[in-house]
């Protein structure tokens, strides 16, 4: 099996964000065009005090970003315009009361099919 070798940064931006942290790296394919790589990296710790990280990347082409950097943008306005900055969390709050639905509430919201064909 032949062995993945990653490509060297040409660009790469850190944002560290509590246990998490993202990076931005701008890698370049075999024929030299680049593309952007996202990476989480979450730190875990466990019971004995040791830890690991655990990694999430993907992977976005130059063919893409008009769509996607569209679609992050409605989705974050959407939920700065519904919900505001302030974070509301469990973690964040010491005083967070979590809502609970009853089944006749959650029988009745409105959900949307999606369909991924176009994916």
């Amino acid at each position: 099996m032949a062995e993945r070798v990653e490509q060297e940064e040409i660009f790469s931006q850190v944002l560290r964000a509590g246990r998490r942290t993202y990076f931005f790296d701008v890698r370049a394919t075999k024929a030299n065009d680049y593309y952007l790589t996202v990476t989480e990296s979450k730190k875990f710790t466990h019971d004995d005090g040791t830890f690991h990280y655990q990694k999430h990347k993907i992977y976005l082409y130059k063919e893409d970003f008009t769509d996607f950097k569209e679609m992050l943008t409605k989705a974050t306005d959407y939920i700065l315009n519904e919900k505001g900055s302030e974070v509301i969390s469990e973690r964040h709050q010491k005083d967070f009361k979590k809502e609970e639905i009853t089944t006749d509430e959650a029988s009745s919201q409105n959900f949307t099919d999606v369909s991924f064909d176009d994916i």
